[in-house]
C-alpha cells in the first residue's frame, strides 16, 4: 500500500523531476513577454500568443510539440509549409495605404536604408562562420517583420526557423522599446520639433490600382523567387482598393488575420524548449537580429537627414526610423516621437508612408536575395 502511495506521489511531481534549469528561464521569458504585451501594450496580439507558448512548451512531459502533440500539428500545417507568413501577408496588404507613398514618392527612398541591416548582417553572419543559406535567413530578421523571415528560413534554413521566428516577431513587437533612444541619439530637438505639413489625397484610384499591378509583374520578373510575399500582400492592397470585395477585405483584415496570428504566435513560442534554445548559436542569432533592425534604424534617420539638407529643411529625420517593414508600429512611433516634442507635430501620414516603402523594398530585397541563391544553385 505504501508501495503504491510512493508511485503515485512520484507520478504527481513527474514533471518536477524532469524540469531542466533551462525551463524555468525560459518560462520567465515567456512571462516576461506577456507583461510587455499586457502592461507595456506592445503588440499584444503577438506577445501575448508568444510568450504563452514559451510558457507551455518549457512545461515537461507536456508533449505539446511532440509528435500529435496539438502544437506540432498547428506548426506542420502553418508554419513549416509556409501558409500563415503568407496568409498573413494578405491582411497587411489591406491594412497598407500606399496614398502617402505615391503622394510623395521620394518617401519612397526611405524604405532603401531602412533594409541596410540586412544586408550587413549577412556578411556579419556569414563572417562569424555561418553558411551562406543560414546567413541569409538570420540576414532577413533585420527586415523587422516576421512573415518574410518565417518565409525564408523555411526554404533554405529550416533548422534554424526556431530561433529566426522568435527574434523576428519578438523583436518586432518591441520595436515601440528599441527604437526611441535610436531615433534621440540621431537627432536634435529642432530636428523633432520639424513639422511636413498635411497630406494631400489627390491620388487617383485608378492610380491606386494600378499600383499593385505594375509592382507585382515588374517585381516578379526580377526576382520571381520571392513572388508569392510580393504577391500576396499586393492582393490584399488591390483587394482594398478596388473595393469590389468588402467581404474577402474585411475577412482577410480581421478573421483570418486574427486567427493565424494567434496560431502563429503560439506555434512560434512553442520553438522556445529551453533545452534547444538556450545555445550559443540561438544567442548569436538574437544578437544578430537586434543589430540588424538598430542599423536599420539608424540608417534610416542618417538618410533622412541627408534628404533633408537637400530639401532644405522639408524632411523630419524622425520618419527615417519608419523605413522598416514593421507595418504600422515604426510609423505609430514616429508620430508619437514627434508630437512628444512638438504636439502640433503631425508625421503619421509621411512615417506611414515610409513605413509602406520600407515594407515594399524588405519583400523586394528578400526576393532578390532569393533568386540570387537560385542563380548560384544553392537553393
Amino acid at each position: 500500500m505504501l508501495e503504491a502511495i510512493g508511485i503515485g506521489f512520484s507520478g504527481l511531481i513527474e514533471g518536477f523531476l524532469h524540469l531542466h534549469w533551462s525551463n524555468p528561464v525560459m518560462i520567465a521569458i515567456g512571462c516576461i513577454l506577456l507583461y510587455l504585451g499586457i502592461k507595456k501594450g506592445f503588440e499584444p496580439l503577438l506577445l501575448v500568443p508568444i510568450g504563452f507558448g514559451a510558457i507551455l512548451v518549457n512545461i515537461p512531459l507536456g508533449g505539446l510539440m511532440e509528435e500529435e502533440g496539438f502544437i506540432r500539428i498547428i506548426y506542420e500545417a502553418g508554419v513549416v509549409n509556409e501558409l500563415f507568413p503568407l496568409l498573413i501577408f494578405i491582411g497587411i496588404g489591406v491594412m497598407c495605404d500606399f496614398g502617402p507613398l505615391l503622394e510623395n514618392p521620394k518617401i519612397f527612398l526611405l524604405g532603401a536604408p531602412g533594409n541596410f541591416g540586412i544586408f550587413f548582417t549577412v556578411a556579419l553572419a556569414l563572417a562569424l562562420g555561418f553558411t551562406q543559406l543560414e546567413s541569409v535567413a538570420i540576414g532577413v530578421v533585420g527586415a523587422c517583420d516576421g512573415p518574410p523571415a518565417v518565409y525564408v528560413a523555411t526554404r533554405i534554413a529550416p533548422h534554424l526557423l526556431g530561433p529566426i521566428t522568435v527574434a523576428a516577431y519578438s523583436y518586432m513587437s518591441l520595436v515601440p522599446m528599441f527604437q526611441p533612444p535610436i531615433m534621440r541619439l540621431l537627432t536634435t530637438k529642432k530636428e523633432r520639433m520639424m513639422t511636413m505639413g498635411t497630406v494631400k489625397k489627390s491620388v487617383s484610384k485608378t492610380t491606386k490600382l494600378l499600383f499593385p499591378l505594375v509592382t507585382t509583374v515588374i517585381g516578379g520578373l526580377i526576382a520571381p523567387k520571392g513572388l508569392a510575399l510580393l504577391g500576396t500582400i499586393m492582393l490584399g492592397n488591390f483587394m482594398k482598393e478596388s473595393g469590389a470585395v468588402k467581404r474577402l477585405t474585411s475577412a482577410s483584415e480581421n478573421e483570418i488575420a486574427n486567427v493565424v496570428t494567434l496560431l502563429l504566435g503560439i506555434s512560434i513560442g512553442a520553438t522556445m524548449d529551453g533545452r534547444i534554445f538556450l545555445t550559443t548559436q540561438t544567442i548569436l542569432i538574437l544578437a544578430l537580429g537586434f543589430l540588424a533592425m538598430c542599423l536599420d534604424t539608424a540608417s534610416g534617420i542618417i538618410f533622412a537627414k541627408l534628404i533633408n539638407l537637400v530639401t532644405k529643411g522639408k524632411i523630419n529625420p524622425l520618419i527615417g526610423a519608419a523605413g522598416i517593414s514593421a507595418y504600422p508600429m515604426a510609423a505609430r512611433v514616429a508620430q508619437r516621437q514627434g508630437q512628444r516634442y512638438n504636439p502640433k507635430n503631425h508625421l503619421l501620414m509621411h512615417a506611414l508612408g515610409a513605413n509602406t516603402g520600407g515594407q515594399v523594398g524588405s519583400v523586394i530585397s528578400v526576393a532578390v536575395m532569393l533568386s540570387v541563391l537560385t542563380g548560384m544553385g544553392l537553393i
